[in-house]
């Protein structure tokens, strides 16, 4: 459609169409590239801290087998376990940000594909990936050919992996000062299997909360036609 002097109305407003996608592809491009890095980086910090924890395991089996497993080994375990849980946390803490960041990043391209679909609506039947920014397109985008199972994609995720390695040493933790009261084997192990399993459910709880929370805040600018949920 074309206005009274010839023009179309993204030209009639001063931008052509073809700078439109200049700059879309620009906001595109730099999305992909902060995805890519974001992704590389909690990888990096996630091996980091797989690498301190087996380190500082293998060093208190060596302590434990040159101190004969004393009371100072004991002690020596207990402040090397606190350490590793902190870090284990922390890096929890950043791949639980990372999460919530692919999950921005993920809506903002799919912002972007509605705005290339405004320019060229021929082109909408030739993305695989969603051009609907709210919640069923970014289950489309993760998942195009919608063969995936909900439940494999967490099982499978970063965030399940660090908690369920901090569960475990926190665990450890548990039934090492459970012991020092003079529980025997079963006592303490029960007792770190519960702590466990405690930190692991509110890790899933506040994992699940946060990414509802997404869409009670999110105002979707190309939501999902009613007929395509």
């Amino acid at each position: 459609m074309s206005t009274q002097d010839g023009s179309t109305p993204n030209e009639a407003d001063g931008v052509p169409p073809s700078v439109r996608a200049q700059l879309l592809a620009t906001e595109h491009w730099s999305l992909l590239a902060s995805r890519s890095t974001t992704q590389a980086e909690v990888l990096t910090r996630i091996s980091m801290f797989l690498m301190f924890t087996s380190a500082s395991l293998v060093s208190l089996a060596l302590v434990g087998q040159a101190t004969r497993f004393s009371d100072m080994f004991m002690v020596l375990a207990g402040v090397v376990l606190f350490v590793d849980i902190v870090i284990g946390c922390l890096t929890q803490v950043r791949v639980f940000n990372v999460a919530y960041e692919d999950l921005m990043y993920v809506l903002a391209m799919n912002r972007l594909r509605a705005a290339y679909v405004d320019l060229d609506p021929g082109i909408a039947r030739y993305f695989m990936t969603s051009a609907h920014d709210d919640l069923p397109g970014s289950v489309q985008t993760y998942d195009f050919l919608g063969s995936r199972n909900p439940l494999s994609h967490v099982a499978g995720s970063s965030m399940t992996f660090i908690s369920t390695a901090n569960s475990a040493l926190i665990a450890i933790m548990a039934g090492l000062l459970t012991s020092l009261f003079g529980t025997g084997v079963a006592g303490a192990a029960a007792v770190g299997a519960v702590f466990g399993l405690a930190f692991f459910t509110v890790s899933a709880v506040y994992g699940y909360r946060t990414y509802m929370a997404v869409w009670r805040q999110l105002t979707p600018v190309s939501p999902t036609p009613r007929e395509s949920h």
